[in-house]
């Protein structure tokens, strides 16, 4: 598979999405946000795992906003806040409240340990997406050459250092969070040593 051939849904609220992280996240998350939907949807389509693009675009684009200043908050996970955004996004968008829901799901479940494909395939596909770009789990279950391809065109830009800042910031403010128990489990290191950086 090549990066060309991964759908980009072309819908108004998918570009809209790429509008608020490209505005509001550093240019790291961004392209985080969208590597993160390319790694996830090259994937589902490797594997015949039905999802909604534009459910998963979105969803990639704001899994991570509320690690963003302006939407961080101090009161919930990065995760949870993320998950809000994205169901106002969603009504903004004109979504049924339902497809708002999924997307704060979806965005919420890409920290959980393991999402079931079969109960949550666009949170199953994002969850494992997010953890080959952030710290290079299960690297071998893309090939080489897309890998290579996809940091070319969307250059990491030093996310590593970037996000074990942002993952310790939220885990002192936040010490029951996800991320916290990340921190201590040495995601640090990990993000550190990631394959992709290697490219």
């Amino acid at each position: 598979m090549r990066i060309d051939d991964i759908a980009l849904p072309r819908t108004e609220t998918a570009g809209r999405a790429l509008w608020v992280v490209t505005t509001f996240a550093s240019p790291a998350l961004a392209h985080h946000s969208v590597r993160s939907y390319l790694w996830a949807a090259a994937y589902g389509d490797a594997h015949a795992i039905a999802y909604d693009a534009e459910l998963l675009y979105v969803s990639a684009m704001l899994h991570d906003i509320g690690l963003v200043a302006s939407f961080d908050s101090l009161a919930v996970p990065f995760e949870r806040a993320g998950g809000d955004v994205a169901r106002v996004f969603a009504a903004g968008a004109g979504w049924t409240p339902e497809r708002g829901v999924r997307a704060a799901e979806v965005i919420e479940r890409h920290m959980w340990d393991s999402v079931d494909p079969d109960v949550d395939p666009e949170g199953y596909l994002l969850e494992i997406a997010t953890g080959l770009d952030i710290s290079g789990r299960n690297a071998a279950w893309w090939s080489d050459d897309l890998r290579a391809e996809v940091v070319a065109r969307y250059p990491r830009l030093g996310l590593g250092p970037e996000f074990s800042a942002c993952f310790a910031a939220e885990a002192a403010r936040k010490p029951d969070s996800a991320a916290a128990a990340l921190v201590r489990s040495g995601i640090a290191d990990r993000i550190a040593a990631n394959v992709l950086d290697a490219i």
